[in-house]
């Protein structure tokens, strides 16, 4: 998946695991393919999951993030409406894994898609009230950290150009282009708010029928039972939160989960801009190694150019 990637087995997973728990030998533990764009995660037993670091770094540079992304995991479970993960512990590197790791519970549930609960305004309800739980948590003192989505838009003109261009023979990159011109240039409103930072559907655990037409009421309606990658919890824009109505929801739905918000004009316009910000990297980025990834770009991006919202 990446140039710097680590591998991982099994065998060597099982090892760090009994080094940090010698009461988890024996344990089933099997590395999810496909799950997880910066680590591998791996199942253990019925209650655990382990993430290896994928990619490679200083150690202590990634001992540290481990251990503040543990802080925000905890503080992530204590806001949330739904199940989240909680953080176990911080693993060492041995030698046939290079970095620190980490250890937190399982959380059950099946992994939304793109279009799957698209239609599923119980879903849309659900996210508003997680969104506005997440809000309504105090962030003391803390404020955007200047790194990542979630600060000035202007920040990822590069990044967008980078995108644009590699996505020449894959996107409609002349109109994307004229977007990201408008969207970079709105202003900000709202002070910074607590936000999940990453709320894309691989990260959203749903449980009914995610093939029951929520409109016709066949089926169980598919419900919002977990949210996962929750380490990145912090201060932020509060229209980060905001890409999942363009990741997620249809047209209605979106409509749905904005008034229950009660999101301002400007500030849905920003959840939009950086819906296409984080958009724009995946299709090409992921078209031969996470075919799943880069779908979700092309479904985001075809949203955002059927939505006025940035016209």
């Amino acid at each position: 998946m990446h140039e710097d990637e680590i591998p991982l087995t099994a065998e060597v997973a099982a090892e760090r695991v009994v080094a940090l728990r010698p009461d988890l030998a024996g344990c089933r533990l099997r590395i999810l393919p496909e799950v997880g764009t910066t680590s591998h995660i791996v199942r253990i037993g019925d209650s655990l999951a382990a993430r290896f670091p994928r990619r490679r770094a200083e150690m202590e540079q990634v001992r540290r993030v481990l251990e503040r992304e543990q802080r925000a995991m905890t503080e992530f479970a204590r806001a949330s409406p739904v199940r989240a993960p909680v953080p176990e512990g911080v693993g060492d590197p041995g030698p046939e894994f290079p970095l620190p790791w980490s250890l937190q519970t399982w959380v059950p549930g099946t992994p939304a898609t793109p279009r799957g609960v698209e239609r599923c305004a119980t879903i849309a309800h659900q996210l508003a009230t997680l969104i506005g739980a997440l809000r309504d948590a105090d962030p003391g003192e803390r404020r955007f950290s200047g790194g990542g989505r979630g600060g000035r838009l202007t920040d990822h003109d590069d990044w967008v150009a980078h995108c644009l261009h590699r996505s020449e023979h894959l996107l409609p990159v002349d109109g994307l282009r004229r977007m990201w011109e408008r969207a970079r240039c709105l202003p900000r409103e709202d002070p910074d708010a607590l936000c999940h930072g990453d709320l894309i559907p691989a990260n959203l655990l749903v449980d009914g029928d995610v093939a029951a037409d929520a409109l016709d009421g066949t089926g169980t309606a598919p419900r919002l039972v977990g949210v996962l990658d929750t380490g990145g919890f912090g201060p932020a824009d509060p229209a980060l939160d905001l890409v999942v109505a363009w990741h997620l929801l249809d047209t209605e739905r979106r409509s749905v989960l904005r008034e229950q918000l009660q999101a301002s004009d400007l500030q849905w316009a920003r959840g939009a801009a950086w819906a296409l910000e984080q958009a724009l990297g995946l299709v090409w980025y992921y078209e031969s190694t996470l075919p799943a990834m880069a779908d979700l770009g092309r479904t985001t991006l075809g949203r955002l150019l059927e939505d006025p919202v940035l016209a």
